[in-house]
């Protein structure tokens, strides 16, 4: 049976089979027996590399941190993650570049990026996702959005629906009007600065282009 593990670009935390590219943290999420009882439990929502220097860990071990996976960057970045300073050091110095570009903050450090992100991807009291309406052309290239359909990756004129598993084909993305937004704001703003983030297999190449 699929551990409830796998982190959806809406930020939900569900049961999926597959892994997918990236590992995550939250914190401590699970009880005794495995079951998820919090969505989170500090500020600092981490996207990790799934190995690094031979660590070893057993998922959901006990009094130890949440092992949760993505199916990629961008779907990590949807859901309000950032790189992580250890086992990504260039990728985390890439997005403080991107974030300082943005206006976010000259010489952003971990503690202020992950106090930013809080406020941008929960309410307070509800514990909801926070999405925000933006013009199509706005968007750029890593960021996600809702159809009606379900989440979907923005890359250049075109939308590829998410699934665990991978990517749809793709759809035309829509000229004008208004889209829902899933990714947070500040982070929106660190794509459009030119940070790249890492896609699965499924969405072809990346493009920044609106």
């Amino acid at each position: 049976m699929a551990r409830q593990n796998r982190v959806t670009p809406e930020g939900r935390i569900v049961a999926e089979a597959a892994r997918g590219l990236f590992m995550g943290n939250r914190g401590i999420l699970h009880d005794e027996d495995g079951r998820i009882v919090a969505p989170f439990r500090h500020r600092a929502w981490i996207c990790r590399l799934t190995a690094f220097k031979g660590r070893r860990r057993a998922p959901m071990s006990p009094g130890h941190y949440t092992e949760l996976f993505f199916l990629d960057e961008a779907t990590a970045l949807a859901a309000g993650h950032r790189p992580c300073a250890e086992c990504r050091r260039a990728d985390y110095n890439r997005f403080r570049a991107a974030w300082a570009a943005a206006g976010l903050g000259a010489t952003p450090r971990a503690a202020e990026i992950d106090s930013r992100l809080q406020a941008s991807r929960v309410r307070p009291r509800t514990r909801e996702k926070i999405t925000f309406m933006a013009p199509w052309p706005d968007l750029p290239g890593g960021s996600f959005v809702r159809l009606p359909s379900g989440p979907a990756l923005v890359r250049g004129a075109e939308l590829l629906p998410w699934s665990p598993g991978g990517y749809s084909p793709a759809l035309p993305r829509p000229d004008t009007g208004m889209a829902l937004v899933l990714t947070p704001a500040p982070l929106v703003a660190v794509l459009a600065a030119g940070y790249q983030p890492v896609l699965h297999p499924s969405a072809g190449t990346m493009s920044q282009s609106r």
